[in-house]
């Protein structure tokens, strides 16, 4: 969101675009949660100002020394952003509970070094939730390090154009159009297929963000030779900022960014940028340039930085799911206020101080100090994590018993100053992997499936095979199967799609997971296992109405009359708030976070009905190493029950692994 061009490019019409796009980001974001199409008019600006500077470059023949120009960009960057992160920080451990500390650190880490975009992707956050509240604070730094990633890859192509143009003698401005041409092209074609095929992925994708730069770009090497009248320049003014403010308004870019929707606001502002200064009154870059918007743009970078956090941070205090009129205002006030501050007093002096630009040495070093500042608090709290999680293993055997507390004749030995497991702060990174992707004759033949195939270390033709299928319910329990696949030397792989539970029939559970679910009874029929585990019911958020998963009987028939086993589990409670959340904050002993069991689940397990009426189907029903009879607890013997409101965590049903073996056995009849 900097502008890296010289003072001597200075054009306040694209000063004053900034400022109404970090208006429309924050408004729309505060006020209407919803996405505007302002981040991807910065996109455009950015690549267009930096087309600037290494085309006069070239023409002036001096050197690009690349070097130079990333140390002295990324000095004037880094600052206030560290200065908004080590301020979020502070704010997360103040508000936010123990259970998201560690996921935000690590995005405080992605942020800091430009590649929270692709942290983001992997996690598969849904940037357009309507309750901010659930947000992390740092998720609009996704577009930060698309910038910075793109700020190293362009001046790349910028120089290696240069030395083929000068080798050979060839126009740079027109080389230049051939290559980020074919980008433009080759990248929006990528971006419309990755948006229709998973579009929350695809919008923090950087491959289906170049195009937007390449615009701004081609903007930029077209203008010279750009001879339009007053008056058409006028009208594209106009067109641009109306196109450009209707863009939220109109557009559904839930659905649609960043395909070719998003041409709508890069062109826009791609008609700002051309339309340029009229000299007319009528013009609209007379308002652009006006002082109000050339000195919000000079502290449009710091606005953005601060907005974001400032809005989830608010609403995890005030325990409300979006900002108002009055409160929104509020937060809005309060980031300019602190853009303005930051600017004066972080950014401004830094971007002055000579004393980096004597040499590259110096600039490193000034970088290195910058991100030693941020880096320092992040260390301190992983080595602290990593000191509080080794203490408490050591006395985990005694002091966490997690689900064996609630077998019959369990003798209490643990200290009464436990410390809960995992530690809050690890929590909701508690989830169990195989230890590798599925490969030989596991590896499945659909390109669909390789990525969702994971299996354990025994030898494919060991003497039994258990397939596990479904989504995430089914998934946790492999905390439990693969302990007891390992010590039988059971070869033990997965298929699995979150959302998605496995069945022959899936009407009604969408495009993906059909598609997935048919190519999963493609590969069973290729590579028949001894047995599916799956989870046989679907309980609802603190409600009693627990019912078979979908097509269940039809599924269990399905793979009957091939010979495979089904090994069925009752889904474990479900809640309509965190329940971890809930023990961290008002403790493991509140009523809140003990639900009663009659309020969670069925009075019976529906899989009981089904029991003998199909040969090789086992039924298993963990719910009493879950609930204790009454209730429906958060914390079981020193340990989370739950890393969210409807997960186990991975150490709970670790602890539930022996008794699981016990009963996978007699219902199965396996020796």
């Amino acid at each position: 969101m900097q502008n890296s061009a010289p003072k001597s490019t200075f054009r306040p019409e694209i000063q004053g675009l900034r400022s109404v796009a970090v208006l429309m980001v924050v408004t729309y974001h505060i006020w209407f949660g919803r996405v505007s199409g302002g981040v991807d008019v910065f996109l455009l600006v950015s690549a267009f100002l930096m087309t600037l500077q290494f085309t006069r470059r070239f023409e002036q023949r001096r050197a690009m020394d690349l070097p130079r120009h990333w140390l002295h960009l990324f000095r004037r960057l880094l600052p206030a952003a560290v200065i908004v992160l080590l301020g979020t920080l502070a704010a997360i451990f103040a508000v936010v509970p123990k259970t998201r500390w560690a996921a935000l650190v690590d995005q405080v880490w992605a942020s800091l070094f430009y590649f929270q975009n692709w942290l983001l992707q992997h996690d598969v956050v849904n940037y357009y939730a309507t309750d901010h509240s659930q947000a992390s604070p740092l998720q609009h730094f996704w577009s930060l390090s698309v910038q910075g990633q793109v700020f190293i890859l362009w001046p790349v192509i910028f120089a290696l154009v240069a030395l083929v143009c000068r080798k050979y003698a060839l126009p740079y401005r027109a080389a230049l159009m051939y290559v980020f041409g074919l980008i433009f092209l080759v990248s929006l074609t990528y971006s419309i297929i990755a948006t229709a095929v998973n579009q929350t992925t695809a919008y923090f994708d950087t491959f289906a963000r170049l195009w937007e730069f390449a615009v701004g770009t081609l903007v930029a090497l077209i203008l010279p030779a750009l001879k339009l009248s007053k008056s058409v320049r006028v009208v594209m003014g106009w067109v641009g900022v109306v196109a450009m403010l209707s863009c939220g308004i109109v557009l559904q870019v839930q659905t649609a960014f960043p395909g070719f929707v998003a041409l709508w606001p890069t062109l826009a502002a791609a008609f700002i940028i051309v339309a340029g200064q009229t000299s007319s009154r009528f013009g609209v870059d007379r308002i652009l340039s006006s002082k109000p918007l050339v000195r919000l743009g000079d502290n449009s970078y710091a606005l953005y930085l601060w907005h974001w956090p400032l809005l989830v941070l608010a609403l995890v205090w005030s325990g409300k799911d979006h900002a108002g009129w009055l409160s929104g205002s509020v937060i809005i006030a309060t980031a300019l206020g602190l853009a303005v501050l930051t600017t004066k007093f972080v950014e401004k002096p830094v971007r002055e101080w000579k004393w980096p630009e004597a040499n590259r040495r110096r600039a490193v070093v000034a970088i290195a100090l910058c991100i030693c500042v941020a880096a320092v608090p992040l260390l301190a709290f992983n080595v602290q994590q990593t000191v509080s999680a080794k203490i408490a293993m050591d006395q985990a055997e005694k002091d966490n018993p997690g689900a064996a507390a609630l077998v019959p004749g369990y003798v209490n030995e643990a200290s009464p100053t436990a410390v809960l497991l995992p530690t809050a702060e690890k929590l909701a990174q508690d989830w169990v992997h195989l230890p590798s992707q599925c490969t030989g004759d596991l590896k499945p033949a659909s390109k669909l499936l390789q990525g969702a195939c994971g299996q354990n270390n025994q030898p494919a033709d060991a003497s039994r095979s258990i397939l596990v299928l479904g989504d995430s319910h089914a998934e946790q329990w492999m905390a439990a199967v693969a302990p007891m696949a390992d010590q039988q030397q059971w070869s033990l792989y997965h298929l699995l799609l979150g959302g998605c539970p496995f069945s022959v029939d899936s009407t009604g559970l969408g495009d993906q997971c059909r598609t997935f679910n048919q190519a999963v009874m493609q590969q069973i029929d290729a590579k028949k296992p001894t047995a599916v585990f799956l989870v046989g019911t679907a309980a609802s958020p603190s409600s009693p109405d627990e019912k078979l998963t979908v097509g269940f009987e039809d599924t269990v028939k399905w793979l009957s009359d091939k010979g495979i086993d089904v090994v069925a589990v009752r889904d474990n409670p479900r809640f309509d708030f965190n329940m971890a959340d809930c023990v961290v904050v008002k403790g493991r002993h509140s009523p809140d976070c003990n639900r009663g069991q009659a309020q969670q689940l069925a009075p019976e397990d529906p899989l009981a009905a089904l029991k003998g009426k199909y040969q090789g189907l086992s039924i298993l029903d963990m719910t009493d190493l879950i609930c204790n009879g009454g209730e429906c607890p958060g914390v079981v013997g020193n340990t989370f029950v739950y890393i969210d409101n409807n997960h186990l965590s991975k150490t709970y049903v670790e602890s539930m692994a022996p008794m699981f073996q016990q009963r996978w056995m007699a219902a199965t009849g396996w020796s």
